[in-house]
């Protein structure tokens, strides 16, 4: 099965191949020349779907979308939808971590309590009434200062209770089952089976 994915993030097409496996084989939405859908939706539900209905149309083929962030309910559910530009800049984790951590100055540990949510948007083809849609969260709570190097994103500020590290800190094949894409990954992987 050959899909487009709705998103030009590098660290998030490998990230998805290698949980997708061999069966399906996922091009970046810039190989068709397809740019990003713009994200008018008021929940990650939305989002996903804008985004994949918009890379389907523009190359003709099945889309996935991933619409993912980190909510905080310190910060009333923020940075959530606008979690890759919470900073202003689109993709600048640096400026992104450095803010949240600013927000969230002087909050105990007991109240940095977070969660990475992603939802997964499969549209057939661009008309498709009935997507699959699969939702992954992972809990967790927000460090005082960035621990580890791998992973992307707000990885090295997100501390996983049951892993007893930050999720930067995590080998990648770890993170990649345990995550909240792993999870919605596996969600999807199981609607394909029954759609067959």
């Amino acid at each position: 099965m050959k899909l487009v994915l709705a998103s030009g993030n590098p660290s998030k097409l490998a990230e998805l191949r290698a949980l997708l496996g061999e069966r399906i084989t996922l091009h970046a939405q810039s190989e068709f020349g397809v740019t990003d859908a713009e994200e008018t939706g008021l929940s990650f539900v939305e989002n996903a779907i804008l985004k994949a209905r918009h890379a389907a149309r523009a190359s003709g083929l099945p889309a996935l979308a991933d619409d993912s962030g980190l909510c905080v309910d310190a910060l009333r559910g923020a940075p959530g939808l606008y979690s890759a530009r919470y900073a202003g800049h689109h993709g600048d984790s640096a400026a992104n971590i450095d803010k949240l951590l600013r927000e969230l100055d002087g909050v105990p540990d007991a109240e940095r309590s977070a969660r990475f949510v992603c939802v997964l948007a499969l549209l057939r083809h661009a008309e498709d009434p009935l997507p699959l849609i699969a939702q992954g969260i992972w809990e967790g709570r927000i460090l005082r200062a960035p621990q580890g190097s791998g992973g992307f994103g707000y990885d090295p500020v997100f501390f996983s209770p049951a892993h007893g590290c930050s999720a930067a800190e995590l080998p990648s094949d770890v993170k990649n089952r345990d995550s909240h894409r792993g999870l919605a990954l596996a969600q999807l992987r199981a609607q394909l089976t029954l759609l067959r």
